[in-house]
């Protein structure tokens, strides 16, 4: 039988949750983030196209084949006419452009990540000063110090905050970040860590190029915008709210996959190759992975969770879902996600959590557990199984 407790909220109602477990990391509050620049996925081809001076028709038809398999509706970018009236190098095939890139990136994340986190914090209702901890996620800047640093000072988070970079670590970082999180929460009583990941496409962006086919499947895919969540063990109540647990979690990697998703690095920017079989590869691996999760509260049936999942495109959850003999409702929120936001890298996970506590919380009777799963370069996995309060 699941404990129970009453909690009294902020505007005095009361509600019965499931009393979290001393000494486990919970979620206490989450925000996000976006750039100003909203993009209808309908407008997406016709402005991808003007913007880099594409003439070829067939790579215009193929973008708009894959602009319709994505799902996506609506996404954020950083990328704007102003930007490219600046840096017009960035539209131009073979053109060195990483000091252009990085003049927008840096800053771009960091504001994004700002604004993330500020919102998590008011949600959260205590002083910035609490804030013990901070783990910063991005794969979309680069330099020394790095961007933990400027959001720290900008938040104005005291000067011995302890902080944790996590870059390049692709879909996944945010999951990682959890994790990473929920280790320092448990390891450090009375702790409190704030979870900032910040993302924009401006490091891959360039025209299209027929001899690298993955560039318009990351235009017609992904998008901008920054994520936060505030993770405690031991909640304060009365005080703080939690609305999930981080009850177990696990990295794994799949030998000899490391080509499968394939970033480089160079003078233009970041360019990436994805492997067709990379569903394929997610799908051969899941079930064992999932159940290495439930095994900790000694959970089999799948249809008896909930399931926060990282929506890297409609394939992976699609295989997921028949593998797993899912029913149709439970990756609702993972689809609903990447359809309002687009593959925003390691944010998604977050979006894809606060929808899910929204559906949580409109359910009488509610699932107890849940996972929590992203995948990305390695191929890495990895999963967090969570305790809904």
């Amino acid at each position: 039988m699941s404990t129970t407790t009453v909690q009294s909220n902020r505007n005095g109602s009361a509600k019965q949750l499931n009393a979290p477990t001393p000494g486990k990391a919970t979620v206490l509050a989450l925000g996000k983030a976006f750039p100003s620049q909203l993009v209808p996925q309908d407008c997406l081809v016709e402005g991808y196209i003007r913007d880099t001076k594409c003439a070829d028709l067939a790579i215009k038809e193929k973008l708009e084949r894959l602009c319709k398999t994505t799902t996506v509706k609506t996404r954020y970018t950083v990328m704007s006419k102003e930007i490219l009236d600046k840096y017009p190098e960035l539209a131009t095939e073979g053109t060195a452009t990483i000091r252009q890139r990085l003049e927008i990136t840096n800053p771009a994340v960091v504001e994004m990540g700002v604004e993330a986190s500020l919102a998590c914090i008011k949600e959260w209702g205590r002083p910035v000063e609490d804030i013990t901890h901070v783990v910063y996620v991005s794969s979309s800047e680069i330099r020394l110090p790095g961007g933990d640093l400027y959001l720290a000072s900008k938040l104005g988070l005291r000067n011995d905050v302890g902080r944790v970079m996590l870059y390049f670590l692709g879909c996944y970082g945010g999951v990682t970040g959890l994790r990473v999180a929920k280790d320092i929460a448990e390891n450090n009583p009375g702790s409190r860590v704030l979870l900032t990941t910040s993302e924009t496409t401006i490091l891959g962006f360039r025209p299209p190029n027929n001899a690298r086919p993955y560039d318009l499947v990351g235009a017609a895919l992904f998008g901008d915008g920054a994520a936060a969540v505030i993770i405690g063990s031991n909640p304060v109540w009365g005080q703080e709210s939690p609305f999930m647990e981080l009850n177990y979690a696990v990295q794994q990697f799949l030998p000899d996959t490391h080509n499968v998703i394939d970033g480089r690095l160079s003078e233009e920017g970041i360019n990436f190759k994805l492997g067709r079989d990379l569903p394929q590869k997610i799908d051969e691996n899941i079930e064992v992975f999932c159940k290495k999760l439930m095994a900790k509260a000694s959970l089999k049936n799948f249809n008896e969770l909930f399931w926060a999942v990282h929506p890297g495109g409609p394939a992976i959850l699609n295989k997921l879902e028949g593998t797993l003999k899912l029913t149709s409702d439970k990756l609702e929120c993972s689809r609903q996600a990447l359809m309002d936001y687009g593959n925003v890298s390691s944010n998604t996970i977050f979006y894809v959590m606060e929808k899910m506590r929204e559906e949580l919380r409109k359910k009488e009777e509610r699932e107890e557990w849940g996972l929590a799963l992203a995948f990305g370069p390695g191929i890495t996995f990895e999963g967090i199984l969570l305790r809904s309060l």
